[in-house]
């Protein structure tokens, strides 16, 4: 951002103050060091307020002209780098205001005609939303269709599943991937929702009673793409709950990636050996020579608290506010750009890592096949033999804690050590004693067996395009 130097210009709204104000209280009140990224939201809502009101009769058709053009005139600086961004102005707003006028006169002061700050702010911090948005649900399909990708060719990987990071039963890798881009798609759905009500137009709401100018809100909204008008002016400059919304979302899509990030941490680490992550997403110890650490994994989940602490700080910020607009809502802008800022690098980053993850294939299935990993499956089949349920875990659980005490697996045990827990065992069990026996015997929809992963993985894409 391109700051002015030094001077004091006039405020736009000091017609009722006889003193300056204290260069302590402009330091702390100015928000356009943070703001000015709004600039241009703020144009295009000036300008289609400018065509609107030229539209009306509130402005001549020349004097709307002007403005648009000058408007236009001052995105063209903006983007070239040309702009003097002035903190004493206070805001992105004051300072492109001020800017028009002085480039285009009397006609600039026309333009605040109908309308706040109140209702300018929410109406340029909508359009970044909903903007955000957009750029993120282009992010999560494509963090998707990486996800599908890899599943699909681990579809056949053989890894253990945990509970309570216990080895619980095997499954395949692509089911697990799987299981991830579930997280994914509904952070996408929670996202799309959000647009619905971030797509609302509050301009025309004006500070908070409205104007009793003759203005046409639908208009105001059709030229911005918004789908429906606030319905009350009270709520409409006051609401942030748009924001809140989407730092929601937001928060709870980086604990996915926190969840997903702890496992790649874990199966990078040479105690667990299930993956090796590319040298260029990893970096080295200034101290341990032999080190490659995973600081994308480990960044993206430390992260993930910033963005939960701006859901915090938002709802916090407005849980006292009485109607209607409150100076405390300038704090807003923070939690949102940050919030945005975050899960936008880390989903970059992470549609990088993912595809280029190195699976070890045989360290995965050997892992899968300790831990008495098909002990469930030993206690299903009892179940088709027709014990019941309960009688057939607690044989299994006896057979469990005899082949430990020997150091054995299961599929270790003799047929006649078997029949000793449960008499109807026969020589087929030992094919749903193995890894690949259990995950295969999982064939339902939902289930972890490789021709449902890759199922799945085709009416995945088939309702994501």
């Amino acid at each position: 951002m391109k700051k002015a130097r030094n001077k004091k210009p006039q405020k736009l709204w000091g017609g009722r103050f006889a003193g300056a104000t204290d260069s302590g209280v402009e330091t702390f009140t100015e928000s356009v060091s943070l703001d000015w990224r709004l600039w241009p939201y703020d144009i295009a809502g000036s300008i289609a307020h400018a065509r609107m009101l030229g539209k009306t009769g509130v402005l001549t058709a020349a004097e709307s002209g002007k403005i648009v053009a000058g408007l236009e005139s001052i995105r063209r600086e903006i983007e070239a780098g040309r702009f003097e961004w002035d903190p004493a102005l206070e805001d992105v707003h004051m300072n492109i205001e001020a800017r028009l006028t002085r480039r285009i006169g009397t006609a600039g002061k026309r333009l605040h005609t109908g309308r706040s700050r109140n209702d300018q702010v929410a109406t340029d911090l909508r359009l970044f939303v909903r903007e955000a948005i957009d750029g993120l649900i282009v992010q999560l399909e494509a963090l998707g269709d990486g996800l599908l990708d890899l599943a699909e060719r681990e579809a056949d990987t053989i890894m253990p599943g945990f509970t309570h990071l216990q080895i619980a039963q095997p499954v395949t890798l692509g089911h697990h991937l799987l299981a991830w881009r579930e997280m994914l798609w509904r952070d996408r759905a929670r996202l799309l929702d959000a647009r619905k009500r971030v797509n609302v137009l509050p301009l025309g709401s004006a500070a908070l009673a409205g104007t009793s100018f003759p203005i046409d809100r639908a208009y105001s909204a059709k030229l911005l793409g918004f789908e429906a008008v606030s319905e009350n002016s009270l709520d409409a400059v006051s609401d942030r709950d748009f924001a809140i919304e989407f730092c929601g979302a937001c928060a709870l899509l980086m604990v996915h990636l926190s969840r997903w990030s702890e496992e790649l941490i874990l199966w990078s680490s040479p105690l667990f050996g299930f993956i090796e992550l590319p040298d260029r997403y990893c970096t080295g110890s200034s101290i341990m020579p032999q080190k490659k650490n995973p600081d994308v994994p480990e960044l993206v989940r430390g992260k993930s608290g910033r963005v939960i602490g701006h859901l915090n700080a938002l709802l916090v910020l407005m849980k006292a506010q009485p109607l209607a607009y409150n100076r405390d809502n300038q704090e807003d802008k923070r939690p949102v750009f940050d919030s945005y800022d975050t899960v936008r690098d880390s989903l970059h980053v992470l549609t990088g890592l993912i595809p280029a993850i190195q699976v070890n294939r045989a360290v995965c299935r050997a892992a899968a096949a300790g831990g008495f990993s098909t002990a469930t499956d030993l206690a299903d089949y009892l179940v088709r033999k027709g014990l019941p349920f309960r009688d057939a875990h607690r044989a299994v659980g006896r057979a469990v804690a005899y082949a430990a005490g020997r150091n054995l697996d299961l599929k270790d045990l003799s047929l006649a050590e078997l029949k000793r827990f449960a008499a109807a065992t026969e020589r087929d069990v030992y094919k749903f004693l193995t890894p690949e026996g259990s995950v295969a015997a999982r064939r339902h929809p939902g289930g972890t067996a490789p021709d449902q992963v890759r199922a799945a993985v085709r009416r995945a894409r088939r309702t994501r395009s």
